[in-house]
């Protein structure tokens, strides 16, 4: 996510902070560079130059110059101005005074509405709520059937019907949703290639039906500047109230995220960090300025594990590590929750400091060869074993080895890997009670 755009602005500060204490020569320099990376992420020039004559407003009047902590002040207004045109603060999902919610999702054709659709059903069911989908584009092939289908795989109910207009699946859909005591409605409607009158007007005429709660314009992070335009004709068409920004994870340079919310004035409310159906994020501008900074998103990483670790869990694995018996068993389980919380490298986005040595590790080899090879090493050991990897001895070793297409060597670094983990939790346990993090 923004890997360039933190790489170069780490770059920057780091050079600033060599200086010791930094004179308004060395500011305007750091100043240039800033702008050039916000540039080169795709980042409105508009937005690039207000932010930039910010920074070195306040930094000036902070008194940085000469100052000892000079870097590091200019780091926090940065910081602090980030947030700003980010939004400030969360923006949440507007509530219907009497259910259901109904939220609209427009964009155009690629922008990943569908899946946006099911993601946001699955995080609002997961908060508690009772979602409804609708699918309301006739124009795509096999549009309803690819909601449908997500449909089934979260176990969320799906209203489609090709024959009919969407004003008639959309109207439907809503009574249905309140006959069933459902919490809100998700419509997806049509996408284009291009914003047009016939678009605009088609979907126009779907908002007056519903007087949606949320308008949530979907764009995709890959189209740079095409984005924020596209936001602003939405905008102006249909009163958008908010945006999802989708495809995060990809090559994308990032700048539409910096951009539209300055440009338009209208939050960005989620953002989608992958294909999988629960790869979608409230979005926090605090949160987001951090991570691009390097600076990490410790509360970011804990509600992730928290989604992938119940109370009961949590509970037995802390009654292990204070009496020092964590086993390979639950090493196993703790490399299977990682996999589900998301690429490595994502997480090591949020892990403070990670991001300036995340170049030197090959991430896509720890994910796909590493832990693989890990959890076979694992799976080839009897019961006894994993309980008490000390009876692993030289014969053991090449058993298992054997039975995991590794080498004895493989296994005994697998054992030593675990012996220093198992060290290092238990240290931190008791200095600190670490599993309140992961307590609501």
């Amino acid at each position: 996510m923004l890997e360039a755009l933190t790489d170069k602005l780490q770059s920057v500060f780091q050079k600033l902070g060599s200086h010791g204490t930094i004179t308004e020569k060395d500011l305007d320099e750091a100043m240039r560079e800033v702008r050039v990376a916000l540039l080169e992420a795709d980042v409105n020039f508009k937005v690039v130059r207000e932010f930039i004559a910010t920074v070195r407003e306040k930094a000036l009047g902070a008194r940085v110059l000469d100052s000892l902590t000079g870097p590091q002040q200019v780091v926090g207004i940065v910081h602090q101005n980030l947030v700003h045109i980010l939004g400030d603060r969360q923006a949440e999902l507007r509530q219907a005074s009497r259910p259901p919610t109904v939220i609209m999702l427009v964009g155009l054709k690629g922008s990943g509405k569908t899946t946006t659709a099911a993601k946001l059903a699955l995080h609002l069911r997961k908060g508690g709520g009772r979602p409804f989908l609708v699918a309301a584009d006739p124009h795509r092939v096999a549009a309803g059937e690819q909601l449908q289908a997500l449909g089934r795989q979260l176990n969320v109910p799906v209203i489609s019907d090709g024959a009919r207009s969407p004003l008639e699946v959309s109207r439907q859909a809503v009574e249905e949703a309140r006959r069933q005591n459902a919490s809100v409605v998700i419509v997806d409607t049509a996408g284009y290639m291009a914003v047009g009158e016939d678009m605009l007007s088609e979907v126009s005429e779907l908002r007056r039906l519903l007087s949606p709660n949320e308008v949530l314009l979907v764009v995709d992070a890959m189209t740079g500047q095409e984005a924020v335009h596209v936001a602003q004709e939405f905008h102006q068409a249909l009163q958008v109230t908010g945006f999802v920004v989708t495809k995060l994870d990809g090559d994308a340079r990032g700048g539409a995220v910096l951009s539209i919310r300055a440009v338009t004035g209208l939050p960005v409310k989620f953002v989608g960090t992958g294909e999988k159906v629960d790869a979608l994020e409230p979005f926090h501008p605090d949160r987001f300025a951090a991570r691009i900074l390097g600076m990490g998103d410790v509360l970011g990483l804990v509600e992730r594990a928290r989604q992938h670790v119940t109370d009961e869990e949590a509970q037995v694995i802390e009654r292990k590590v204070r009496k020092g018996s964590l086993d390979l068993e639950d090493f196993l389980q703790q490399f299977q929750r990682v996999k589900k919380m998301g690429p490595l490298s994502q997480l090591m986005d949020m892990v403070p400091g990670m991001a300036s040595i995340k170049s030197q590790i090959n991430l896509e080899q720890v994910d796909d060869r590493q832990l693989a090879r890990s959890e076979a090493i694992i799976y080839s050991m009897t019961p006894q074993e994993r309980h008490n990897p000390n009876i692993i001895d030289g014969s053991r070793r090449r058993r298992i080895a054997r039975g995991s297409g590794t080498t004895p060597q493989e296994v005994n670094q697998l054992i030593n890997q675990w012996r220093q983990a198992k060290k290092i939790v238990e240290s931190m346990a008791s200095r600190h009670n670490v599993f309140n993090l992961f307590r609501g």
